[in-house]
């Protein structure tokens, strides 16, 4: 296509959730309820681990970056999904497609490997606990969240800058309810097979890597509990590790479902589904799973209320 016929395309169209206007309102209103359970869930999750001194764990380190990555990403498309429930046409800005495509690839992919650095805590607290302190020192902590931080922004850059700096063809209609890389594909006009080698390979090498470190993590705590004498010892080993066994089979398999179909049986709709349970459902599922099944974190929420409340009768005193 010559350079006469390309049109410099300024903003893009998102077609949205649904294009039935009786599901708009209902789907608002759940989308809503889900992104603010959502939204609370993984700051309190933050914020308890911050502030409690007995959370001040290896374990409940990465929960705080788990929390920190699901409301990254969660937040990267959910406000602007609800807003677009809301008004005549879906649009978004050339610039902030581009934001919302970056900001979502660093916290989607750095959940990969948040997971997998999980994954790698708990078979050092089964498999090795009395080298656990020593093992999971602060400073490996640190460094099992900071290099993939690093990794994921390098990639969300490359991926963006290389989708963003190609020609698009004037045809502006996303077929999505947010910017992700497979459907601004279909909007080129410039020739894209390096840009689709380059996202096939990473994530390709993300989704292996990481979940490479958590079957092998995961096969070795499992051949430690069975080889314990006692059943409460077992019993305490799979309560530790249950959490984070169903958060990471809910993740990954969705991501398996969404990626690795056929192209054949792929549908707009079942992908859209699969979206929305990656982007919305997940990020308010994991704090709940995790406080749900954890002593230690309902234990230190009901410290941090009882705290708070305590500050606040002792300023209602002094008023």
């Amino acid at each position: 296509m010559g350079k006469d016929n390309i049109t410099v395309v300024s903003e893009f169209i998102l077609m949205g959730v649904t294009d039935h206007t009786e599901l708009q309102a209902p789907l608002f209103g759940l989308f809503l309820i889900i992104y603010l359970i959502s939204l609370m869930g993984n700051l309190g999750m933050i914020i308890l681990t911050t502030v409690d001194p007995r959370l001040q764990t290896p374990m409940y380190f990465f929960l705080k970056h788990l929390a920190v990555t699901d409301l990254g990403y969660s937040t990267s498309v959910g406000p602007k999904m609800l807003v677009n429930f809301v008004v005549d046409q879906n649009t978004i800005s050339f610039n902030l497609c581009a934001t919302q495509l970056a900001f979502f690839l660093v916290f989607i992919v750095s959940e990969l490997f948040i997971l997998s650095a999980m994954s790698y805590d708990r078979y050092v607290a089964i498999c090795k606990p009395l080298l656990y302190t020593v093992i999971m020192s602060q400073r490996v902590c640190w460094v099992l969240v900071a290099v993939p931080y690093l990794y994921c922004t390098f990639v969300s850059l490359l991926v963006t800058i290389k989708i963003f700096t190609l020609s698009f063809c004037g045809y502006n209609v996303i077929s999505h309810f947010y910017c992700d890389s497979l459907p601004l594909l279909s909007l080129l006009c410039s020739d894209t097979h390096e840009v689709e080698l380059i996202i096939l390979i990473l994530a390709a090498f993300d989704l292996i890597s990481s979940l490479l470190i958590v079957l092998i993590s995961y096969l070795l705590i499992l051949i430690a509990i069975l080889r314990m004498n006692s059943a409460e010892g077992r019993r305490k080993a799979f309560s530790t590790c249950g959490s984070h066994l169903i958060v990471v089979i809910v993740f990954y398999g969705t991501l398996i479902f969404m990626y690795v179909q056929p192209n054949s049986s792929h549908s707009f709709d079942t992908d859209k589904v699969a979206s929305i349970f990656y982007t919305l459902v997940i990020p308010m599922l994991n704090p709940l799973i995790y406080s749900l099944r954890n002593k230690d974190v309902k234990y230190a929420l009901q410290r941090t209320l009882n705290n708070l409340c305590k500050l606040f009768s002792l300023g209602f005193h002094k008023i």
